[in-house]
Formats: structure tokens, C-alpha cells, sequence
């Protein structure tokens, strides 16, 4: 079990896990859980880490056939400017200011990684929401 799916269990959201078997030499890890899942690319979204001009990190969830909007993201989160951040600060030990992209709320359910390769949470936008205190905003760009 990874923390991820704890929390959605102690939090008593009502949530699927669905798991497949992840390639590693896959392109694109959020279009693999598409297609191994039989899921519209539009339902499946991936958790980015940005960084502020004042390394505050954020996070961003976009569906995996869209891109991150970094300007549309620092206006959301009222900044100046963002950039996908550094990997080696990437460990998420602590809650961070969550941004979603608004597409999630068109769907009952959305897809997104439950915290390890093959590994997927299924759940209502609203309850992602409420679990990272999180808010809806228009920080994505189709095309991926």
C-alpha cells in the first residue's frame, strides 16, 4: 500500500485502485496508464512539481494529453514565475499548494498515480480536491 492510497482509505473517500503492468521503457508513463487501463487520455491525469522564484514548490495536475500552462500556473498561484522543478526536490513529504486542472471537473472520475509505476488511484475531482486542499484552475494547454 503506498501512502497515497492510505490517506484516500483514512480519509474514507470512495476510490478505486486499479493497477496494470508498467513498462520502464515507456515514453510516456501517464499515456501507458491509458492504454493499459482502456482509458480515455482525458481521464488520466499527471502530478507535476514546479518550482516559484521563491523555490516554493507547487503542484499541478493536467491530463496526460495536455500540457502544463507554466503562465496560466503562476497566475493561479499568484506568482511571478514557475518552472518544472528540480528532481532532487521532488520527494512530496509534505502537503504543497495543489492546482487542478478545471477539465477534471467534467468527468465523474479521474485517474491519477496512487504513488508507484502501475499504479493508479481512480476518484472524483472534488474529492482530490478535498483531500489536498487543492483548487481547480485552467493551467493546461492541449497537445502534449
Amino acid at each position: 500500500m503506498t501512502p497515497a492510497i492510505a490517506l484516500v482509505k483514512k480519509m474514507r473517500i470512495n476510490h478505486a485502485v486499479h493497477s496494470y503492468s508498467h513498462d520502464p521503457r515507456t515514453a510516456s508513463y501517464g499515456l501507458e496508464a491509458a492504454e493499459q487501463l482502456g482509458l480515455a487520455a482525458e481521464r488520466v491525469y499527471k502530478t507535476l512539481l514546479v518550482s516559484t522564484e521563491n523555490a516554493e514548490l507547487l503542484v499541478a495536475l493536467v491530463s496526460v494529453n495536455a500540457q502544463l500552462n507554466l503562465k496560466a500556473l503562476a497566475a493561479a498561484a499568484k506568482v511571478k514565475k514557475v518552472e518544472m522543478a528540480d528532481p532532487q526536490r521532488v520527494a512530496q513529504k509534505k502537503a504543497l499548494r495543489t492546482f487542478v486542472d478545471r477539465s477534471a471537473a467534467e468527468h465523474a472520475t479521474i485517474y491519477v498515480s496512487a504513488g508507484r509505476r502501475g499504479l493508479e488511484v481512480e476518484l472524483s475531482a472534488d474529492d482530490l480536491l478535498a483531500l489536498t486542499h487543492g483548487q481547480f484552475a485552467e493551467i493546461a494547454s492541449l497537445g502534449h
